[in-house]
């Protein structure tokens, strides 16, 4: 080899070296700057990213709110439960698991093995089961069988109050009644207790951990008295089994405060199956439902009439016959009957009645006459001002608002009101306008929580509104005309042992299919006792009863004797030393 030839070799050598001493700087070079980047610059960045990949955050369910009576006795509460789930790719005896967790916890095992078929990765066997349940499944330490702690609401009195209380779904979330209406209250703040895991789940223990603790959700007291409210409920089973109505409902109320002291119905509802006895969904009429109220109304258009000084309770309305015809020839058509031809309940002489007879005597005709003293907007105020035609503003969800027509177009409208058609009300509507006439003019707004009570001790009480519907003596004048009507009236089946009451019965004719009228009645009572200084009132209504119990008096007068004995006797009142 000549030393042109070495020497080529060696300077070529020498340049590979040192592009490969190059590469390797620069290789090295961007080591070093990555590093710089990783170590230095995004040091923080990374860090956290690494700790957010073994980062595992689970949630701390709040301790929803208890619910009590107003005597401190639970009505809704919270325990401790299990859920129960399957891991369907654990599984390897899909058959055996199924036969055995089916059995204990009542799920059909054919139902078990398919979801266990399904492909999913989880599968809820059973929710909120009680511990001793689920310790007794998982004691079998069957292979893809977990259970999770999740707490379950429960009802401590079952059907009784139901209507009240309302129920939660699954999940825990208010869907009725109280716990609907006041949900943001009782479910409380969820908490996080967040902490680092290996693959698999598996906590590492001297990893940094961190509890945000959960926040309970708050008490609430309410304004409903258990007692009342089961006397309220049998009540309205017995009614039912007595008239054959359909349905019965009743509300109690403080005449003084507003606060209600029962909202019962029957058939009765099952807040866990959430459905009524009769299998229909739940429901709650007393504040939803709207009727025709009949009679019961003529407490207002009197007391509108006395108010404004039309008349007075001795005033003299002439030639009271049996039939009024608004509209010629009205009463001897079948097909516009309902439309201008009014009657009074039985066939009577045509004869002068003093006011206050035409109201013991719950003549239609002689209302209408003092009605027609009135003008449409009279009549309009009066109904407004007893709280008719708008939501009583009662704390429950989906109050119906009723509705007033008296539309200029509509000549007969003003009569019908009066006598109460035309006019749609619910039950809590009739209680707090009867509760005005008791509480000296005033109305009140019906309420159903009391108070609240947080963690940190803290307290609140709930306001309540209120307006002057008619004077204090027109409303004494009231008084005393409703205790005519339980004492030698309509509603003689109201009165209630050791204490003077006043009321008034209501007979309304139900609307058919067809629009006309049909001999199937909604037959009501409301009143107030004792009378002379009202305590409470009760307003019982009866859907549809049989024929032989078709008036108020006869239908719904007894149930608010019943009703009306208990909360005067729970509320510690006096009896009458005059009532014999």
């Amino acid at each position: 080899m000549s030393a042109r030839v070495a020497k080529a070799r060696w300077s070529e050598g020498r340049i590979r070296l040192g592009l490969l001493g190059l590469c390797l700087a620069v290789a090295w070079l961007g080591m070093g700057i990555r590093l710089y980047q990783v170590q230095v610059l995004n040091a923080t960045q990374l860090a956290e990213a690494g700790v957010g990949q073994r980062r595992t955050e689970e949630v701390l369910l709040p301790q929803r709110g208890n619910i009590f009576d107003r005597n401190g006795d639970p009505m809704a509460m919270t325990v401790d439960s299990r859920s129960i789930y399957l891991s369907p790719a654990e599984i390897t005896e899909p058959l055996y698991v199924a036969q055995q967790v089916g059995g204990l916890l009542g799920v059909p095992s054919e139902a078990l093995l398919d979801s266990i078929g399904s492909g999913e990765q989880f599968v809820y066997v059973k929710r909120q089961v009680e511990l001793n349940q689920a310790e007794e499944v998982l004691s079998l330490n069957l292979a893809g069988v977990h259970g999770h702690e999740e707490p379950k609401r429960v009802y401590p009195t079952g059907s009784v109050a139901s209507h009240v209380v309302g129920f939660v779904n699954i999940d825990g979330v208010g869907s009725e009644g109280i716990e609907y209406e006041f949900e943001s209250d009782l479910r409380g703040t969820p908490g996080v207790f967040s902490f680092e895991s290996a693959p698999g789940g598996v906590p590492i223990p001297w990893a940094p951990s961190h509890a945000t603790p959960a926040v309970p959700g708050e008490d609430l007291v309410s304004t409903v008295d258990l007692p009342v409210q089961y006397s309220a409920e049998a009540a309205c089973e017995e009614t039912l089994q007595v008239t054959g109505g359909t349905g019965c409902w009743i509300v109690a109320m403080e005449v003084e405060t507003g606060a209600v002291l029962a909202i019962a119905g029957a058939p009765a509802f099952d807040p866990a199956s959430r459905t009524s006895a009769d299998g229909n969904g739940f429901s709650n009429f007393a504040v939803r439902g709207m009727y025709e109220p009949g009679s019961t109304m003529k407490l207002i258009s009197v007391a509108g009439a006395i108010e404004d000084g039309v008349v007075g309770p001795t005033t003299v309305i002439g030639a009271v016959a049996d039939q009024i015809e608004l509209r010629p020839g009205a009463c001897k058509s079948d097909t516009d009957e309902v439309f201008g031809c009014y009657s009074d309940f039985e066939r009577h002489e045509t004869h002068d009645m003093a006011v206050a007879d035409v109201f013991r005597q719950s003549s239609n005709v002689g209302t209408i006459k003092i009605a027609q003293m009135m003008t449409r907007e009279q009549l309009f105020f009066y109904l407004k001002a007893f709280g008719l035609g708008q939501i009583t503003g009662l704390d429950y969800p989906g109050e119906a608002k009723g509705l007033i027509n008296l539309d200029e177009s509509c000549q007969t409208c003003p009569a019908s009101s009066a006598i109460g058609y035309g006019v749609a009300v619910t039950a809590v509507q009739m209680a707090a306008a009867y509760a005005a006439i008791g509480n000296d003019g005033v109305w009140l707004q019906p309420h159903l929580l009391s108070t609240t009570h947080g963690l940190d001790g803290r307290t609140a009480t709930t306001p309540v509104a209120s307006h002057r519907a008619v004077s204090v003596e027109t409303a004494a004048v009231m008084r005393s005309l409703l205790s005519e009507v339980v004492e030698a009236g309509t509603g003689i089946s109201a009165q209630v042992p050791g204490y003077l009451v006043g009321g008034k019965t209501g007979t309304a004719n139900k609307l058919g299919e067809d629009g006309r009228y049909t001999d199937i009645t909604m037959a009501s009572f409301v009143g107030l006792a004792p009378i002379d200084d009202p305590k409470v009132v009760v307003a019982v209504v009866v859907d549809s009863p049989a024929w032989e119990y078709r008036t108020g008096g006869l239908a719904a007068a007894p149930a608010f004797s019943t009703v009306m004995e208990q909360a005067l006797h729970r509320l510690g009142v006096t009896p009458d030393a005059a009532s014999g």
